[in-house]
């Protein structure tokens, strides 16, 4: 299999067929070659990705289409190969974060070279997956029939349809934000690399460790916590308010008006519905092709904990403590600097961002109509 140009051998925990050379090179494969053939590209960090995963994968798919890279800084080099041989679809396995890095890296090194985008999807391997709730992908925390099914119903019946991304510091994502859910993420983190320490190391990647981060780490934190001032400035079409069951409230809020100011305990955007393990955070995400949401919460961590199962199916309204907007294009203060994730991975404390929706990818979907 291709070898990521940097930083991997095969002295690595991964099977000789994966960082051996490929029959033929991408620059010996003549362009459109494996239009209709499937790249598999793999986080070989992640913990389900096993040594066993991958060959798996090595024996299900044909010979050089899978990629496994170990650091960011290898994605545009793979990506380069990707458009290089013109796939007509490419999977990710490793989270949501893996997606985001692979999608950015081959949508920018198609627009560069003026060549039509591949299709795109994911393979359930990662401790991340909201994009596998939304697409239908079951693989099953990387066991061998979930990706030999999954792969097999990719080739026989799979349908596709036009997913928009937002697009924060020149990285696409399903989702972004502000505030307490990147401070999850971060305490998560922190959580599951002590778990994956000890006798627990099991249930390190997982909700235990998400509901451990979040009741002795996060919700403790913001009880003594100033709430930080949010400021969101509309810098594209009209944004509108969203009330209850998706009820449009006011009048719209035109390009260079204030969307909302205020305390913001979260402020966050998205185009899918969901975050990991079936959280329905946006539960208006796919109302408007157009627009993203944008949520603001001040949401208490006592109503939070209270009001916990109509939160996670996305059926709790409150409009005094939940603000929800469909919007193209915003910029978003913050006061003082705060957490900031993009696809589910931390990026640092910031005090202001611009994000923006993109032109829509085509990507795998297990439930949209199978191709004829």
């Amino acid at each position: 299999m291709t070898s990521p140009p940097a930083g991997r051998g095969p002295t690595d925990d991964v099977p000789k067929a994966v960082v051996a050379d490929a029959p033929r090179r991408a620059s010996e494969m003549p362009r459109g070659a494996a239009s209709s053939r499937i790249a598999v590209v793999v986080n070989g960090n992640a913990k389900s990705v096993t040594a066993e995963v991958i060959e798996t994968l090595d024996q299900i798919l044909d010979t050089g289409d899978l990629f496994v890279s170990r650091r960011v800084e290898e994605s545009e080099g793979i990506a380069r190969i990707l458009v290089d041989r013109g796939y007509g679809t490419i999977l990710t396995g490793g989270g949501d974060g893996t997606f985001t890095v692979v999608v950015t890296a081959v949508v920018n090194e198609a627009k560069r070279r003026g060549l039509p985008l591949p299709r795109f999807g994911l393979l359930r391997l990662g401790t991340g997956n909201s994009l596998a709730w939304v697409l239908g992908a079951s693989g099953g925390a990387g066991a061998k029939p979930g990706l030999a099914v999954d792969l097999q119903r990719l080739r026989a019946e799979a349908g596709s349809r036009n997913l928009r991304l937002v697009e924060a510091e020149d990285i696409l994502s399903p989702f972004c934000g502000f505030g307490i859910d990147a401070v999850m993420l971060r305490d998560y983190n922190a959580v599951k690399a002590a778990l994956a320490r000890g006798p627990l190391k099991r249930l390190a990647p997982g909700p235990v460790a998400y509901a451990v981060a979040a009741t002795t780490r996060t919700i403790p934190s913001y009880l003594v916590r100033r709430t930080p001032h949010c400021r969101i400035i509309n810098e594209g079409n009209d944004a509108i308010r969203v009330g209850e069951k998706g009820a449009m409230l006011g009048a719209p809020i035109k390009k260079g008006g204030v969307i909302y100011e205020g305390p913001a305990k979260i402020a966050a955007l998205s185009t899918i519905p969901y975050y990991g393990f079936g959280f329905r955070m946006f539960p208006y995400a796919d109302d408007r092709q157009d627009r993203m949401q944008l949520r603001v919460s001040v949401v208490s961590p006592f109503t939070f904990v209270r009001n916990f199962s109509s939160i996670w199916s996305g059926e709790f309204d409150d409009l005094e403590t939940v603000f929800d907007y469909f919007v193209d294009e915003v910029t978003i203060e913050m006061d003082p600097a705060t957490s900031f994730q993009i696809g589910g991975d931390v990026r640092g404390e910031r005090s202001r961002v611009r994000v923006r929706l993109t032109e829509p990818i085509r990507i795998v979907d297990f439930y949209a109509p199978p191709r004829g």
